[in-house]
């Protein structure tokens, strides 16, 4: 009985240290403290919520792609956009056609949703965005950000596949520097029996 015992804790030991090298290969994609040469906002963000940490691309990579974390309609408390996730590239690894090595960089997420395929610029990175915000509904419920187009260096403009509550606003100014490497998000926590909306507003950072 003692030697069971003792094997079911070596191989508890045994599997932490594996989700600890993972974590920390995970973590290490990151370059948190990375230089950057500009901030994107836009000026119809919602209001509710907390900025989530900037998290920016691993150092020599840049923005080609994302994806989002949207909740479907449930003819109830809907809260449409959760999260945001940028996908990162080494520009000397060729087009967007044949990536199959990038990083992935997130901040705050929401609870709800899935997340949607990734969109690829056919060339070049990202440069800019504009944001789908649904306005205060009063009494009503409320979604605050509702999808995100991004622009690509190479032309094309990239709509994300959100929801269709709200109106696009202004776009953001255009990068200085090379494409935008780094994200941070608003949030809004759960609200218990209060009205839930989750990613609120985003700002983008451009690196050389």
């Amino acid at each position: 009985m003692h030697q069971f015992i003792s094997m079911m804790f070596s191989l508890l030991v045994i599997t932490g240290l594996q989700v600890s090298v993972e974590s920390a290969r995970i973590r290490s994609e990151r370059s948190i403290d990375r230089h950057y040469r500009s901030e994107l906002a836009v000026p119809n963000g919602g209001r509710w919520g907390s900025w989530g940490p900037r998290e920016m691309c691993p150092t020599g990579t840049y923005t080609a792609g994302f994806s989002l974390k949207v909740e479907d309609p449930i003819q109830g408390d809907d809260t449409a956009l959760n999260g945001i996730r940028l996908h990162c590239v080494d520009p000397s690894k060729g087009s967007s056609n044949s990536y199959h090595s990038y990083a992935s960089v997130q901040s705050d997420v929401g609870s709800w949703g899935r997340w949607t395929d990734i969109k690829w610029c056919p060339s070049g990175f990202l440069t800019a965005f504009q944001l789908r915000v649904e306005k205060s509904q009063g009494d009503g419920d409320d979604t605050a950000a509702n999808n995100i187009m991004l622009k690509c260096s190479g032309g094309p403009l990239l709509q994300g596949d959100g929801t269709r509550w709200g109106d696009w606003g202004d776009w953001s100014n255009t990068c200085e520097g090379k494409a935008i490497c780094g994200i941070k998000t608003q949030i809004e926590e759960p609200q218990g029996r209060g009205d839930d909306t989750a990613l609120n507003d985003v700002r983008m950072f451009c690196c050389d």
